[in-house]
């Protein structure tokens, strides 16, 4: 005769490792916008730029983005020049030192 199955037990698990990656998740979104230089940004100013993003329906956008992500996971990005103290001209915030 078969044992058995502890139902209970085993959703018990499985909601566990469900929050857990849950966790995870957030965790290395939060990563990749300290990353990207998101933090910089005001919560407002990130939230609307997320929302453009996630609601765009502009394919060409769309593709630019990919292509920058893509370079910025493989090291390619121009962004990387702002952890080195380098401003970025295409940056609000960084215009100031072009501009002197």
């Amino acid at each position: 005769m078969r044992k058995p199955r502890e139902i209970d037990s085993e959703l018990k698990a499985l909601a566990d490792k469900a929050r857990t990656l849950k966790e995870r998740r957030v965790r290395q979104l939060g990563e990749l916008v300290i990353a990207t230089g998101g933090d910089a940004l005001e919560p407002d100013v990130l939230a609307g730029a997320l929302l453009d993003a996630a609601t765009s329906n502009d394919s060409a956008a769309q593709e630019g983005w990919r292509a920058r992500g893509t370079a910025f996971f493989q090291g390619k990005a121009s962004n990387q020049g702002r952890a080195r103290g380098k401003p970025d001209r295409n940056r609000p915030g960084d215009r100031s030192e072009a501009s002197a």
